[in-house]
């Protein structure tokens, strides 16, 4: 949720910031007539309490002709007090509702725009040519019996696949690699549930824009995340931090239904419904937040490097973020088949935005206050293997093992054709 303070003191940058992302600005006057409305049942049932209390009060000392009076009275403002009580609860659903409508103020250097106008703010490595001609990933997978997307599509329908053999060494060394990198970075890491509770899919933003996408299991009322941003974020859920910052990587599985992705990265392991991914997760001080933020892109692209990828980073642009993110960069591999850059990783700074819908606060000396919180995605398993075995083919089928990799492989340089 953004800040109350903020849009009372400034609904014109709350305006702008709806306007930069597409969205409806008129909402911003809902928020701000539910906000007054609010306020008004409160002090309305305030007032009516202590009227009430005060003329509890006065029975004692009412004389036999005036008790008869003063208790019709008191009996009058009971109602009245009850009636008023209802009225705020009614209230406070609607400041809710407006509330939650409402996403994260966006970043004053987000660029303007939707999904094509991002900017871009640098690029690691040459985009790769090849002497041969290049195979897909899946072509490549199937050469060296790591990938079986037919026989996934058997057991469990399209946009599944079996990782095999080397295919599944290949995920266990990219997330012990990411692990490594992680611990090594001060992160504690973290094996997170892929079941969580309505209140934590809510808290983290899910169920707005992208509630489509997520996957519900009605009879336990239970969601599978799509990320481990959501339990790692309504980890501290309710809690008063004593210290920040606090750092974690997340492993999870990770499933996502692809609402609306019909026909988009139909082959292989690039877009699918279930794939493993290594989550970075900070709670930080809100003052903090920027130079996490840039902290986070850091280790992503250090990663990326490790695993001698040509890749470029650019500024989501606000119409592109999600409704929690108030800045993003995305990290996007060459794909040689398609000739195209794919998103491998992206690093969001949420500012406080999750942490008030969750109540994660931190311990001041002038007393609680609201955390900030940022999620960067370290290893999208998945879409990490498609990249690396189309980059590091070879004209012989065989693939190129990045040096970064190959402890974690047993020491293996290349992978072979079966």
């Amino acid at each position: 949720m953004i800040d109350l303070k903020l849009l009372r003191n400034d609904p014109d940058r709350v305006r702008a910031s709806q306007v930069a992302r597409g969205d409806d600005p008129a909402l911003v006057d809902a928020l701000l007539k539910a906000d007054e409305g609010r306020r008004a049942a409160v002090t309305r049932a305030d007032n009516l309490r202590a009227e009430q209390k005060a003329v509890s009060a006065s029975v004692r000392s009412a004389s036999a002709a005036e008790r008869p009076a003063v208790l019709e009275k008191a009996k009058e403002l009971a109602a009245e007090v009850k009636e008023a009580e209802a009225a705020q609860a009614q209230a406070d659903e609607a400041l809710r509702a407006a509330h939650l409508a409402i996403p994260n103020v966006v970043h004053p250097s987000t660029p303007a725009g939707g999904e094509a106008d991002f900017v871009v703010l640098g690029q690691v490595g040459e985009v790769p040519s090849y002497d041969f001609e290049v195979r897909d990933h899946l072509d490549v997978g199937e050469v060296l019996k790591a990938i079986d997307t037919e026989r996934g599509a058997k057991v469990s329908g399209s946009r599944f696949a079996f990782l095999t053999g080397p295919g599944a060494l290949l995920e266990l060394a990219l997330v012990n690699l990411a692990m490594a990198r992680a611990v090594d970075a001060g992160f504690v890491p973290m094996i997170a549930p892929a079941l969580v509770r309505p209140e934590a899919m809510e808290g983290t933003g899910f169920l707005g824009a992208h509630a489509s996408e997520v996957y519900k299991l009605e009879s336990d009322d239970l969601y599978l995340v799509g990320t481990s941003e959501v339990p790692l974020a309504a980890y501290h859920s309710g809690e008063v931090l004593e210290s920040l910052p606090l750092r974690y990587a997340g492993f999870s599985s990770c499933f996502r239904r692809e609402a609306g992705s019909h026909g988009k990265d139909t082959r292989g392991i690039i877009r699918v419904h279930q794939f493993d991914k290594v989550e970075m997760f900070s709670y930080v001080d809100p003052s903090d937040a920027e130079a996490e933020h840039a902290r986070l892109l850091e280790h992503e692209k250090a990663f990326l490097t490790d695993l001698e990828l040509t890749f470029r980073t650019i500024d989501v642009a606000a119409g592109d973020l999600g409704s929690s993110a108030a800045r993003k960069f995305d990290n996007e591999a060459w794909l040689p088949s398609q000739q195209r850059w794919l998103e491998l990783t992206s690093t969001s700074n949420c500012t406080d935005f999750q942490a008030r819908r969750l109540g994660v606060r931190v311990r001041t000396p002038g007393g609680p206050r609201v955390a900030a919180t940022l999620n960067g995605t370290l290893c999208a398993v998945g879409r990490t293997i498609a990249v690396l075995l189309e980059v590091h083919q070879r004209a012989d089928g065989s693939v190129h093992v990045p040096a970064a990799l190959q402890p974690y492989l047993g020491g293996r340089t290349e992978l072979t054709p079966a």
